[in-house]
């Protein structure tokens, strides 16, 4: 990946922390926070239909093109967890998971209409294959959704435990200690359960598991560096970062 890629992605991530932190300290309320959460969600949706490329060096790394984006949602889910408490942070998840099935119904639904003939005639300045790729690109199987909600509900709630009770065992000191063990878990569990529900015995077993442990190391890798973004959060809402 280029610099200015990198540049770009971080300073995307920052002002999305900002914004979502001086709601909370302005409002007292997790309403952008669940917005964004919801927003992060979808855009992970799409963006898993395209497996990128992240190797360093000659060592090949394949993960779909979510994992930029996908595990700030845990960011998300700590930072409403560290203000609102757990049970705002279950309740979160749940409005994002009611907000997946309608998009997945909705994508379904455009599919099902038939293609306007103006939009796939080459002679008037139509596409003859743009209800095909349409089609490709959110028609979803079955199985492979059902997948990506199992992982959704399962380590999204796991997150919000794990944060939870370590915050309560360290009686709220060491932020970056919940963050990252809160996440780390999570963040595995989510590749495995997902990878391993939408393709086993689809692929062979040494593919499946090159596949989880490259969505993995991405994951973590884009999870890890979300830590200091909470402190970015901590030094907003309370003006401190210890």
């Amino acid at each position: 990946m280029e610099w200015y890629f990198l540049l770009l992605w971080f300073l995307t991530v920052f002002i999305a922390t900002t914004i979502i932190s001086q709601y909370i300290k302005m409002r007292n309320s997790p309403d952008v926070a669940i917005a964004l959460f919801v927003l992060y969600l979808a855009i992970s949706q799409v963006l898993a239909s395209k497996i990128g490329d992240f190797s360093v060096g000659d060592w090949p790394i394949s993960a779909p093109t979510a994992v930029l984006i996908f595990p700030f949602t845990f960011q998300i889910t700590d930072v409403v967890n560290e203000y609102f408490g757990q049970k705002t942070t279950h309740r979160m998840i749940f409005i994002a998971f009611i907000s997946q099935i309608l998009m997945v119904f909705f994508f379904w639904f455009s599919i099902q209409i038939g293609p306007a003939y103006s939009w796939i005639t080459p002679a008037i300045g139509g596409n003859a294959e743009a209800n095909e790729y349409w089609n490709i690109f959110f028609g979803t199987s079955i199985r492979i959704t059902f997948a990506s909600w199992v992982a959704f509900l399962i380590t999204e709630n796991l997150d919000a435990v794990i944060y939870a009770k370590v915050k309560k065992w360290m009686k709220g000191k060491a932020l970056w200690v919940r963050n990252v063990v809160s996440d780390v878990p999570a963040l595995a569990l989510d590749s495995l359960i997902f990878i391993t529900l939408a393709f086993s015995g689809t692929i062979p077993v040494d593919l499946l598991f090159t596949i989880v442990w490259g969505q993995i190391l991405t994951k973590w890798f884009f999870g890890l560096i979300d830590t200091p973004f909470i402190y970015l959060s901590r030094g907003i809402v309370d003006g401190k970062i210890n």
